[in-house]
């Protein structure tokens, strides 16, 4: 209850001539496919399909910027018995495409190690004095794994070394390409590749999957293969799901087949923290990757230690793995608690104007790096601004940025590059470098392209609703239906319906500190399950009846299967005057 209040803004409605041309479906699961833009018949028919493409029925791997030249470069290299280093990122996305190239050049026979820097002691991206040891101990080619796209000095530092580097990254590119053997990004401005939005280990796989092709092509005579790209595409769901990228078009086909693979728990690593989590094979979505297994992954590297989770996600040891996810559930907890402190430091330092600001800029000393982003995000959310949390350091001082979408902090950042050491990310997270002499302006600057930017804009988040729906329509004929749309994630939402005038026979607070809201709802027929995650704020304080926006989902316990309502926002109820409405 808290923060900026969300506005509601129903889809438009499509036509009732569209709706007609599908009577094999409901007018509802046409209806929330028009919202998400798929609406002619090739589009659904793809959509709604059980089966989806193998590897090499989508894209092609080769049709990405220099391709060919690194699938060249790697084969050479493995028939030399050049040691090969990929320099990975400590993230979910970093970690899985880490440990996809590194099993890839394995299984081919290549000599290879990795690399991925500590975010406490290092920091995000290529460092020179990592490449100046790793050539000292004989790396000769390098390959990035989500990373390196703006890293120009750095890459020609290797290059001084006598080390090809090859990148593979997914970020938004700078000015200049560095000048390496091969840059594989379908963000460059010259690529052709179809689509942009891979993450980084959707663009590591794609390195893996033409080195694999190629191997079919011409294989080395010495060195059978047993690996095939299905393989990999459990590590893919789970970096690409972690990343947060949109899941529509190649980046949905490779996470639906991903889970097929993830389900399977071919990997120790994966079946031990499942386990861990109380994830039962078959049964891993999108969901539990979000807030179950991407969370115990991504606070290894939070914490400095991202060699914990690719260890994990490597082994072929079920004791080591069962270790191994015992160490990030400790690690998760400690991130946790991490996450809350410094969020009420940030809070504190941004003073009490933060709700009024363009953006929200807290700076200080002994904040965690690996936890400074968690903090800006929640901040972010709650006010609805562009946040930036920063950690001072000696003499330099390294901040995360997370933003809203009508403001691209990449290119606030791009405007104040002269006064950085480094930064990169995308339209809504960026991290970045910078003396400690230029941290005010880089304060003063951030605010003032905020200001310019958002000026004369009503800053609230919306909330927008597929369909207005009484609840006695949702039947376990309708959820089976819908099912058809997951995976669900950035893009392709899980539905959302509005329900007006819903009467609440119970609510409490629950959570160990209180922080959610069990509710029952009655529809005038039958008591409906609800949860509101983190607006327990409403305990004791509810309307008779209220306005639900909501999605529908299946709840399972102890063996018993029930429809259940996840309550996004809640509001007083109002009165029903017409069907496109918003509300604050």
């Amino acid at each position: 209850m808290t923060g900026v209040p969300k506005r509601w803004q129903l889809a438009p409605p499509a036509p009732p001539s569209h709706i007609a041309k599908f009577p094999h479906l409901s007018p509802i699961t046409v209806q929330i496919l028009y919202n998400r833009g798929v609406t002619t018949a090739a589009k659904v028919a793809a959509f709604l399909s059980e089966s989806c493409p193998a590897p090499g029925e989508e894209y092609s791997p080769f049709g990405l910027p220099d391709m060919p030249v690194a699938v060249s470069r790697l084969r050479r290299a493995i028939q030399e018995h050049e040691p090969v280093v990929v320099y990975g990122d400590f993230d979910v996305d970093g970690v899985t495409a880490t440990v996809l190239v590194v099993q890839t050049l394995e299984e081919l026979g290549g000599i290879v190690y990795h690399h991925i820097p500590n975010r406490v002691t290092e920091g995000y991206g290529l460092h020179k004095e990592a490449l100046a040891r790793l050539a000292h101990d004989g790396a000769r080619v390098i390959i990035t794994a989500d990373c390196g796209v703006r890293a120009v000095a750095e890459v020609a530092y290797a290059k001084e070394l006598g080390m090809d580097v090859i990148i593979t990254d997914h970020h938004s590119v700078g000015p200049a390409l560095p000048d390496a053997v091969a840059v594989i990004d379908p963000k460059r401005y010259d690529s052709t590749y179809p689509y942009t939005e891979l993450a980084g280990v959707g663009v590591a796989f794609k390195l893996a999957h033409a080195l694999l092709l190629e191997n079919q092509r011409d294989p080395f005579a010495d060195q059978p293969v047993r690996l095939a790209a299905e393989d990999l595409l459990d590590l893919v769901a789970l970096g690409t799901v972690a990343d947060i990228v949109p899941l529509r078009d190649e980046n949905r086909w490779l996470v639906k087949r991903g889970l097929q693979v993830l389900n399977k728990m071919e990997r120790p690593g994966i079946e031990a923290l499942c386990s861990l989590t109380r994830l039962e094979r078959g049964k891993v979505n999108t969901i539990a990757i979000g807030f179950a297994l991407g969370p115990r992954i991504n606070a290894a590297g939070r914490l400095g230690k991202a060699d914990v989770a690719r260890n994990l996600l490597a082994t072929r040891y079920p004791a080591e793995a069962q270790q191994l996810a015992g160490e990030l559930d400790r690690l998760n907890r400690e991130r946790q608690l991490l996450t809350s402190e410094i969020e009420q430091k940030a809070r504190a330092l941004a003073g009490p104007e933060i709700g009024d600001s363009d953006l929200i800029f807290a700076a200080a000393p002994g904040l965690q790096p690996g936890i400074v982003g968690l903090a800006a995000s929640r901040l972010s959310e709650e006010y609805y601004r562009p946040a930036v949390v920063v950690e001072i350091g000696k003499e330099t001082s390294r901040g995360s940025a997370r933003s809203i979408p009508e403001f691209h902090i990449t290119h606030a950042l791009d405007t104040c590059g002269e006064i950085l050491i480094r930064h990169g990310g995308h339209a809504a997270a960026a991290g970045f470098t910078v003396a400690n002499e230029n941290l005010k302006k880089l304060e003063a600057d951030l605010k003032n392209i905020a200001r310019e930017e958002l000026f004369g804009r009503e800053l609230a988040s919306s909330l927008i609703l597929d369909i207005d729906i009484d609840l006695r329509g949702l039947t376990w004929e309708l959820q089976r239906e819908l099912s058809r749309l997951e995976p669900y994630g950035c893009e392709n939402p899980a539905p959302l319906f509005r329900s007006r005038s819903v009467r609440v026979s119970s609510s409490r607070a629950v959570g160990s500190d209180g922080a959610h809201l069990k509710m029952q709802l009655d529809d005038g027929t039958q008591d409906w399950d609800a949860i509101a995650f983190r607006q327990g704020d409403w305990a004791g304080k509810l309307p008779n009846r209220i306005d639900i926006a909501y999605s529908f989902e299946v709840n399972e316990w102890n063996g018993r299967r029930s429809l259940q309502l996840n309550v996004q926002d809640i509001k007083p109820a109002t009165p029903i005057t017409g069907s496109n409405w918003t509300s604050d």
